[in-house]
């Protein structure tokens, strides 16, 4: 039986593709292993996005080119392949991402196919996350031309997927055991703008390629649904209603970038500080209990100590429940480097460290907030007996932060039970179970 290494690097965009290589690879009749040794081939799905990116996976192929020899390499990073071959001239494929049959052609032209897939009725559908949880796609590409970013030039335009299509994908899932879904796409907002939100069939329903109508149809099944990558659009307050009525979890993940509007502006990115606060009261007002996760840049190019006081001045304000905070990396081919007035390493480092200090007592406050109060918490793991590991409506596998439960013995994983919280620290919670 031919068997294939694969290693997946990336954002979960990245993760759905490794899953669909991997499933397609499967209903081939190949095998996966988990080892280099093992491999008659490996398939390296890389990053592309930023600097600090592009050289972990170019290390990862010259891992794989060390220890094996033969090596695909598909992902973002694959749509620049000069960047590879410059380095690694004997690889022996590079295709852009989501390339599926691409990168199945290039296995088969080095492991043919094991067997004839029309022989198998019903192809095996690989899994990259564990049972519970899942990321489901929307939508491919982007259409916004931020200038800090060159995703639309690695993924191309939006491409949204008809509704009737992941519907039916969401459904498969939670009949094996899913029991959150994760939507993500560049900017879910925007799901079914390029299809000009035209209905499909789900069964027997039409339902339009819109998020709204969307959800309320997916809600039907059951499982926890979170968003990630919204932009703060006006219409993003129509979904607001159903986290209400507790159809879709009460969480957003929203990356305003900044809040400098001059800052903004060079990003080309929409709003401020004033007009974000106006959008996240407008948001609580409808959800009290709302979890935002945003993300910030610092360190762009041109960002003064006012600018970046201004976003710290937001940050204190706006009491966001999660922050992520990175320094501006130039990403050759973005259009942000060719700006004046780039900012030292060691200030960026020192204005991240400030921001991270500052978010981390907002953070520690909001978790002592839940103290004696109790939540549902959807259990990732049972390290050893009578405690539990899960996570909140606010808390999205990887990124944010975790529950420690002690439980009377009985829970499994991927069950969801209610948690009195106990104790906080500044990213964790800590309960025992009702």
């Amino acid at each position: 039986m031919a068997k294939i290494g694969f290693v997946s690097l990336g954002c979960p965009k990245a993760l759905v593709d490794s899953e669909q290589i991997l499933s397609r690879l499967k209903a081939l009749g190949y095998e996966t292993s988990s080892t280099y040794e093992e491999a008659e081939l490996v398939v390296v799905n890389t990053c592309g996005f930023i600097t600090p990116a592009i050289e972990e996976s170019l290390e990862a192929i010259g891992e794989a080119l060390r220890e094996n020899g033969k090596v695909v390499v598909t992902g973002c990073l694959g749509a620049r392949p000069e960047v590879i071959r410059e380095r690694y001239p004997m690889v022996l494929e590079i295709t852009g991402p989501g390339e599926v049959e691409r990168v199945l052609e290039a296995v088969q032209a080095v492991l043919p196919a094991p067997r004839n897939p029309l022989l198998d009725l019903i192809p095996p559908q690989v899994k990259l996350t564990p049972r519970h949880y899942a990321y489901l796609k929307l939508s491919e590409g982007c259409d916004h031309r931020c200038s800090f970013c060159i995703i639309p030039k690695l993924r191309g335009p939006l491409r949204s997927r008809d509704a009737g299509e992941v519907l039916a994908e969401a459904a498969r899932l939670v009949a094996t055991g899913t029991r959150e879904l994760i939507l993500i796409a560049q900017d879910l907002s925007a799901y079914g703008v390029d299809l000009r939100h035209r209905e499909s069939f789900w069964g027997d329903r039409l339902v339009k390629a819109e998020l709204k109508d969307l959800l309320s149809h997916m809600a039907e099944l059951g499982a926890w649904i979170r968003l990630h990558y919204v932009y703060p659009y006006p219409h993003v307050r129509e979904l607001l209603p159903l986290m209400a009525e507790g159809k879709v979890l009460p969480y957003l993940d929203v990356p305003l970038q900044h809040a400098s509007e001059r800052i903004l502006r060079l990003m080309r990115r929409p709003g401020g500080y004033q007009s974000h606060l106006k959008t996240l009261r407008s948001w609580r007002e409808v959800v009290p209990g709302l979890c935002v996760r945003s993300s910030f840049i610092v360190g762009f190019p041109g960002e003064t100590e006012e600018d970046f006081q201004i976003l710290l001045d937001f940050v204190q304000e706006a009491e966001l429940d999660r922050v992520g905070v990175f320094t501006y990396s130039p990403v050759e081919g973005a259009e942000a480097n060719a700006l004046e007035g780039h900012v030292p390493e060691e200030v960026k480092e020192e204005r991240k460290a400030r921001l991270m200090e500052v978010q981390a007592e907002i953070s520690l406050r909001k978790n002592q907030s839940f103290v004696g109060k109790t939540l549902e918490v959807l259990v990732d793991e049972l390290p050893e007996p009578g405690l539990a590991v899960g996570r909140s409506y606010r808390d999205s596998p990887g990124i944010d932060g975790l529950v420690y439960v002690e439980t009377d013995g009985t829970v499994r994983v991927g069950e969801r039970i209610p948690v009195r919280i106990t104790r906080a620290d500044t990213y964790d919670l800590y309960g025992v179970q009702v």
